[in-house]
């Protein structure tokens, strides 16, 4: 047990329970109620299982239940809504009762979460209808506490298509990349019917600049469908009259959408997606073999090995399950230069390593006899901790670094991983923060970055990777960052686990280290709280969530393997990594 620190809640709702039989139903309102009790009981129906609010909407007004839209956002309090005391509006009738709370998130129309820290207060105006007290003016949407929130919405993930621009032709089937765009959904309310009808809406604001949808603008569900797998596995989806006019290839595109999304929220597997027209007529079929070469994650390889730099200085390698580290055949295991970073493609073919001192980087084959060259990039900063970071590959064979040289800090992109390193603009960075460490996802239109702040606060944002130009001069920019581990006051390492994961080692102000996963939108993922360790300085996942997690640690490398604790690999060495 730590001995210091501050006193942390429990909170049950960030256990995983995506199978609990429990329903809850809200309770209509009682005769002769106060103000002040008709908004409690409101807010306390709002957290039902009800699909359309039936029980809720009793506490309106007949105008404003007709009005009220319980889907235009979802405000996530972080202790539950309060009612303060009713009170007269100066020249209006009725009273208004004053809803508060400390605001944490914001879901909005689309789904997407947002973290919006702050104080929330909203006014709800009632008057009486047939001498009972009645809301007749409260704001659209819903506002629920953390742990109603977490027992009522789970994440899931729709796909959508990477725009990779000129860059798609650098790996086959560079259109038919699948990104993950996690957005939150009632867990019981018609999950499939609901998850499909999320896909065609579109994707979410912040990721919608760099991927597309198949699907025809205007393509919907067709009325009165309440979808769900047969006992075969098999999904049937009819849409609507514009979503009938794809073509074949367009359609086979489709489904292959709708069965990734709906795979990763159905308890089955997904054996086949059907789409047919809204009078039945069949427009294509994807078969879940078919649909593999949409696969989610295909960019980021198979993770044959994992790797690190050993006591030597060498980059070194454990094969699989193997607890007996190897240096890795060519240049980069030799140790004629010694390493302090590596990185190794997503092809697991080539190798690109950061000299112990920061200041140089090498790309070089891992077969056996190839050749270390001349360094591709050199940082020209005077401390060791102003030069390089780690460099990440993308699944486009192009790789990431950053030069943290306080005269000229950039970021950089080296395509091909030995082209010339061009710089990559990022908006979002003000003046006298600074990349610190970087993590690019496979699929090349997402990027974490740990940034230091000004006052020496390290954060995690994900950023946005836009491409445009042409093949000979290509464009590329990091937009829009945005928070992935809000809570934290200090990140001290970050690495994919999944399709819209993250694992996160940080400290929130006050607390003790700990290990985290993290949704790409900041929220707190649903997954098993990781077991603790020790004074963790780096930490490595594979988007493949099957592969365990390795950490550096005072007690050397160390693996998680499924069901089961920390387990040490090798008392030395440090740097461990999946390729990526």
């Amino acid at each position: 047990m730590p001995d210091e620190g501050k006193v942390d809640r429990v909170d049950s709702s960030h256990r995983a329970e995506p199978d609990s039989q429990v329903r809850v139903f809200g309770v209509s309102p009682q005769k002769g109620e106060e103000p002040q009790q008709i908004v409690r009981g409101f807010l306390e129906a709002t957290t039902s299982d009800e699909a359309t609010f039936t029980t809720a909407k009793e506490y309106l007004t007949k105008g404003l239940a007709r009005s009220w839209d319980p889907f235009a956002r979802t405000t996530v309090l972080s202790d539950g809504p309060s009612p303060g005391r009713a009170h007269r509006t100066a020249g209006e009738r009725g009273y208004t009762v004053e809803v508060s709370g400390s605001r944490m998130a914001v879901v909005d129309g689309k789904h997407a979460y947002s973290p919006d820290k702050g104080d929330y207060t909203k006014g709800f105006h009632l008057s009486k209808v047939k001498g009972e007290w009645r809301i007749d003016r409260m704001p659209s949407g819903l506002v629920l506490g953390e742990s109603d929130f977490q027992r009522i919405y789970r994440p899931i993930n729709t796909y959508y298509y990477a725009l990779l621009g000129p860059d798609s032709e650098s790996v086959a089937g560079g259109k038919d990349v699948l990104v993950a765009d996690s957005i939150y959904l009632r867990r019981r309310i018609d999950p499939v019917t609901e998850t499909v009808a999320a896909l065609l809406a579109g994707p979410t604001d912040w990721i919608d600049p760099v991927v597309t949808s198949s699907f025809p603008r205007g393509a919907k569900l067709a009325r009165g469908q309440h979808l769900s797998l047969d006992d075969s596995g098999a999904l049937s989806v009819h849409l609507n009259a514009r979503g009938a006019r794809a073509d074949r290839a367009q359609c086979s595109r489709m489904a292959a959408q709708v069965l990734h999304t709906v795979q990763g929220q159905a308890s089955a597997k997904v054996s086949k997606v059907e789409l047919a027209g809204p009078d039945g007529e069949g427009l294509c079929e994807q078969t879940r073999e078919q649909a593999e070469i949409y696969e989610p994650g295909r960019l980021n390889g198979r993770a044959a090995r994992q790797y690190f730099i050993d006591d030597k200085h060498r980059v070194a390698a454990f094969a699989g399950n193997s607890e007996k580290p190897k240096p890795v055949e060519g240049a980069l295991g030799q140790g004629k230069v010694e390493m302090g970073s590596v990185a190794v493609s997503r092809s697991e073919r080539e190798g690109a390593a950061v000299t112990r001192g920061r200041r140089s980087l090498y790309v070089a084959s891992l077969a056996q006899g190839s050749d270390l060259g001349e360094p591709v990039l050199t940082s020209k900063a005077k401390s060791e901790g102003d030069r390089l970071t780690a460099p990440s590959w993308d699944g486009l064979g192009d790789l990431w670094v950053a030069d943290r040289d306080p005269d000229s800090p950039r970021l950089l992109r080296l395509r091909g991983g030995t082209e010339t390193p061009e710089e990559v603009t990022v908006p979002g960075l003000r003046k006298g923060q600074r990349i610190e460490s970087l993590r690019i996802a496979s699929d090349g239109v997402r990027i974490a970055l740990r940034v230091q702040e000004p006052n020496g606060r390290r954060t995690l944002q994900l950023g946005r990777v836009e491409r445009s130009g042409t093949v000979e001069k290509p464009e590329v920019t990091v937009a829009e960052l945005r928070p992935v581990a809000p809570q934290m006051e200090d990140v001290v390492a970050a690495s994919w686990a999944g399709g819209s994961r993250l694992v996160v080692v940080g400290r929130e102000s006050g607390s003790v280290q700990q290990l985290q996963y993290m949704e790409t939108d900041g929220s707190v993922s649903n997954q098993p709280t990781l077991p603790g360790i020790n004074d963790v300085t780096g930490v490595a996942a594979s988007e493949d969530e099957d592969k365990p997690l390795l950490a550096d640690s005072e007690d050397g490398i160390v693996r998680l393997p499924p069901d089961a604790n920390w387990k040490t690999l090798t008392g030395s060495g440090s740097e461990p990594v999946y390729p990526g």
